[in-house]
């Protein structure tokens, strides 16, 4: 967060007129020296109340001189820099998963069915409420100290299978597997309109071409997708993706420039849905002693209802 440090307010994450929320910076001066946090806050910052602050800082949108702080009632001084997370109103939801989201775990690693609509790992104005928090919550419970570390990420809007290494070498060791390319992903998407043929390929370079949008553009990176269509009905296809790259948003470019949008998708142009349907459904593996785990997220809500229909 500390590149914010330039100016007092900045707003990120503007989407077609979508707003996710805002940074702003301020440094503690003499009149609030030794308040407490949340009385600091709402002296420094217009508009937000003693009561919000609190909810800033306990969701973890918080910093004091850079390092996170989750205590309303710790004192600051005079010269701390303060930075906070405004989030849209409403967008900010408690995480609460069942027993049967935890699709995996042994003494190295845990797998998790992230739901849609879930950010995947902390963000400068949220920590709690992500499954990153979950998971470290869920460390604590089991008598784990280690912090959640993020290895590889899904999308906001992307359900589905997520893992999790429970200590410092099971990371380095799972982070390798992903960057060799030895985790195999399966992902499933429904879209608009019925492919061409029933298993094609699209190898595209994929590159950044706005603030939040990635496309395929000459001097990109190289990415390969594998496709295979699962089932179809009138318009709608349910197809299976398999990424043989790891670039960001790859799936759902390689669907969208080959005229396939997928549903819920409104960047890449999919047809309006509660969410975005996208899911990984699937990653298989060796762990570290070499025996081969699969680990599966069942489809729920919406997608698997849209989903039932089709043959």
């Amino acid at each position: 967060m500390g590149a914010f440090a330039t100016k007092d307010l900045f707003v990120i994450g503007r989407q077609k007129g979508y707003y996710e929320g805002m940074i702003i910076r301020k440094i503690v001066g003499k009149e609030q020296n030794s308040l407490r946090l949340d009385d600091a806050i709402s002296s420094l910052c217009t508009g937000v109340s003693k009561s919000e602050a609190r909810r800033i800082i306990d969701r973890g949108g918080c910093t004091v001189n850079v390092a996170l702080v989750r205590v309303a009632s710790r004192s600051v001084k005079a010269g701390d820099a303060i930075e906070i997370g405004i989030m849209e109103t409403g967008r900010f939801q408690e995480l609460q998963l069942p027993p049967e989201a935890l699709l995996y775990e042994d003494a190295e690693l845990i797998a998790v069915n992230k739901p849609a609509g879930i950010n995947s790992q902390r963000t400068p104005y949220q920590l709690k409420g992500t499954l990153e928090y979950w998971v470290s919550e869920y460390f604590k419970s089991q008598g784990n100290s280690e912090p959640a570390r993020v290895v590889h990420r899904l999308d906001r809007g992307t359900s589905g299978t997520m893992i999790f290494p429970k200590n410092r070498p099971a990371a380095a060791w799972l982070s390798k597997q992903f960057q060799d390319g030895l985790v195999d992903k399966l992902y499933l998407a429904l879209i608009s309109g019925r492919p061409d043929q029933e298993s094609w390929t699209v190898d595209a370079p994929i590159g950044k071409v706005a603030s939040a949008r990635y496309g395929i553009i000459e001097g990109g990176k190289p990415s390969r997708t594998e496709f295979r269509t699962v089932a179809s009905s009138g318009d709608l296809s349910l197809v299976e993706a398999r990424p043989l790259t790891g670039r960001t948003h790859q799936i759902r470019v390689h669907l969208e420039s080959v005229g396939l949008p997928i549903i819920g998708d409104a960047t890449y142009g999919g047809q309006s849905a509660g969410r975005m349907m996208l899911h990984c459904s699937e990653m298989t593996f060796q762990n570290s002693k070499k025996v081969e785990i699969i680990a599966t997220a069942p489809l729920d809500g919406e997608f698997k209802e849209r989903v039932s229909g089709l043959s």
